[in-house]
């Protein structure tokens, strides 16, 4: 399986339109998406192309290669117009025997890690908007592989919009 992954679209029909755009090109299985989908929340500024009809009409229409989770701008009443779940506060993959511990970050992230994370696992999640890659030992000495794809609407830090690619056990973080 491949899977394109990406986060933190807050509503801007642009940037769904081109995640959905290089998921169909990359020729993944499935997107999986980190949360915060349609809504950009009292802390951030609007998106410049902030429409969150024309995103469920975009995603719906992938709806049945879409995985997600809930991120902390997601409620119920998104769920109701979304065509996929979105309200599991995390998934656990397991590709090739590589673990991938994916959630949005606001319930647990590398300094409030889920009790059940194995040694080596990769660890995805979106929230903080800062596209990252990198190696992370917690307090307890777990090691494991942290990756964010960032936000490509609001990016944050001076990262650049990107994504996420999974395959064959191996994840590569890759800008638009």
């Amino acid at each position: 399986m491949k899977y394109f992954v990406a986060s933190d679209i807050h509503g801007d029909s642009y940037w769904a339109e081109r995640i959905i755009n290089e998921f169909i090109a990359s020729k993944a299985d499935r997107l999986i998406l980190l949360g915060d989908t349609l809504y950009h929340g009292p802390r951030n500024d609007l998106p410049s192309h902030h429409a969150p009809k024309k995103v469920i009409e975009i995603l719906n229409a992938h709806a049945d290669k879409i995985l997600a989770v809930r991120g902390n701008c997601d409620t119920e009443v998104d769920q109701m117009v979304l065509n996929f779940p979105i309200m599991a506060d995390y998934i656990y993959l397991v590709d090739e025997g590589t673990v991938f511990f994916v959630t949005h970050g606001h319930i647990y992230n590398p300094f409030k890690l889920p009790p059940t994370l194995p040694e080596g696992a990769v660890f995805l999640m979106g929230h903080s908007h800062v596209a990252e890659d990198t190696m992370f030992t917690s307090e307890s000495g777990l090691t494991f592989r942290y990756m964010n794809p960032g936000s490509p609407s609001l990016p944050k830090e001076n990262t650049k919009p990107s994504y996420i690619i999974i395959e064959n056990g191996k994840a590569e973080l890759l800008e638009f």
